[in-house]
């Protein structure tokens, strides 16, 4: 509702500037009758001249007494009556009019001059008939011209870097011909005046629409931007506004992404455009981190060493850049460690190599006899909630369990631990992201061509 009110306030004010130029009309100027001190004889002449000029006033009769004009006799319409009173009050002289015209309400009165307007009508069309058909004939050829452009598809798409440009490039074409062709037609027919309003009109009905529609003009927008400068390729793992997925393609509308569990992504490009974009594929080398915490009582510094051994003969660990490892907290109980490594994600997994590595030194630390401290809880007890004494004796009637009991050990075979070990990618969601491109060809705006951000 805001907009419509905004729309024709806007029109109102676009067209005031036709009414006023329609209003503001000057006044008629006086006839003089000759000579300037005429009598009324002389004035009745001159009325009855005037009168004789014009078709519709002939059977006006005009009598003068003492400067006030008397009019009689008959016109076939209001319109004209009033025509009269207008031109003899505007003689010099005249005091006043009295308008004693009788509307003529005669049938062949009526029927007699809707004909001659018929007659005039049809003969101005007959004259213009050739200038109409020329406007007609510069309109088609100059709109099939465009039209003809736009279907150059093969020429669109070479000079254009995507399928998407194209078609707003054949549109365009298709606009700017009609348009051009519209106005060629008008100008033919010296009709340029109706031309200026109706692009006034679509001018302003423009601008109440894009109000209207922003949203969608500035993802529409954000396409083309992103078109044209692609900030990621198929199937590269990214992380948009916190939404992580690999990239499957770009559409005139969003961006559609697989999350790592399989899901589709709908991203709209005004977001995309605007966010901030995480690349984890872009580079092939990736670190990884994890914290262990020793006893306070051991030494960091050869806990540091043991834990970037085990991590340094890791096959899928990079020697270059070296893993490195530093004290990150020392609090009162425990010591924290914090162990970091480059992979290369093309032949590793990230979490899995970050599991294996974090496993690794975990275990190294303890068979170096590092002790990995558990939590310290502080208990408080207070004298009204102590359990009695049959609760005591209730639990030492229970029998001990053996602590060896409680530990399961599970024998572990050579190939379910080289399964275990196995770092590389998951090549399954690649997998599915490719079968889908080929599905929808078509509907992608990626191009391996593009430049890239």
């Amino acid at each position: 509702m805001r907009t419509l009110i905004f729309t024709l306030i806007t029109v109102l004010f676009c067209l005031q500037p036709l009414v006023l130029a329609q209003s503001e009309i000057d006044p008629d100027p006086v006839i003089n009758a000759a000579p300037p001190d005429a009598s009324d004889k002389e004035i009745t002449k001159r009325i009855a001249e005037i009168f004789a000029q014009i078709e519709t006033l002939s059977q006006v009769e005009a009598t003068v007494s003492a400067g006030v004009v008397t009019l009689n006799g008959q016109t076939a319409s209001s319109d004209a009556a009033e025509r009269a009173e207008a031109i003899a009050s505007r003689i010099d002289g005249v005091v006043t009019v009295e308008n004693k015209i009788e509307r003529d309400v005669s049938v062949s009165t009526r029927i007699t001059p809707a004909v001659s307007q018929l007659e005039s009508v049809v003969q101005d069309s007959i004259r213009t008939a050739p200038l109409i058909a020329l406007a007609i004939l510069a309109l088609v050829v100059i709109a099939f011209t465009g039209w003809i452009l736009s279907r150059w598809r093969w020429l669109w798409d070479r000079v254009t870097p995507n399928s998407f440009i194209a078609e707003l490039v054949t549109t365009t074409t298709r606009s700017v011909f009609f348009l051009i062709a519209l106005v060629v037609a008008l100008s033919i027919l010296d009709a340029t005046a109706l031309l200026g309003a109706f692009l006034g009109a679509a001018g302003v009905l423009g601008l109440a629409i894009g109000f209207a529609v922003r949203d969608t003009i500035e993802n529409y927008i954000a396409s083309i931007m992103l078109s044209l400068r692609q900030p990621f390729r198929p199937n590269e793992h990214v992380v948009i506004d916190g939404n992580e997925g690999h990239v499957i393609r770009l559409t005139s509308r969003a961006t559609i992404l697989m999350t790592v569990d399989g899901n589709h992504l709908r991203i709209p490009n005004a977001s995309v455009f605007k966010a901030v974009i995480l690349n984890y594929t872009r580079n092939p080398e990736r670190r990884f981190e994890f914290e262990l915490g020793i006893d306070a009582d051991d030494d960091p510094l050869a806990a540091i060493e043991t834990g970037l051994a085990a991590i340094s003969g890791l096959a899928f660990v990079l020697d270059a850049p070296k893993p490195i490892a530093f004290i990150q907290n020392v609090g009162d109980s425990n010591i924290v460690i914090d162990f970091a490594a480059w992979i290369d994600q093309s032949t590793a997994n990230f979490q899995k190599s970050r599991s294996i590595a974090l496993s690794s030194a975990k275990n190294a630390l303890e068979s170096a006899g590092f002790a990995l401290p558990e939590p310290i809880y502080r208990l408080r007890f207070d004298d009204n909630i102590l359990p009695d004494a049959a609760t005591f004796a209730n639990a030492e009637r229970k029998e001990e369990v053996p602590a060896a009991a409680s530990v399961k050990k599970t024998h572990v075979s050579h190939e379910q631990r080289q399964e275990a070990l196995d770092v590389t990618p998951d090549k399954h969601i690649v997998e599915k992201i490719e079968d889908e491109r080929r599905e929808n060809a078509d509907d992608d705006l990626l191009s391996q061509s593009a430049p890239v951000e």
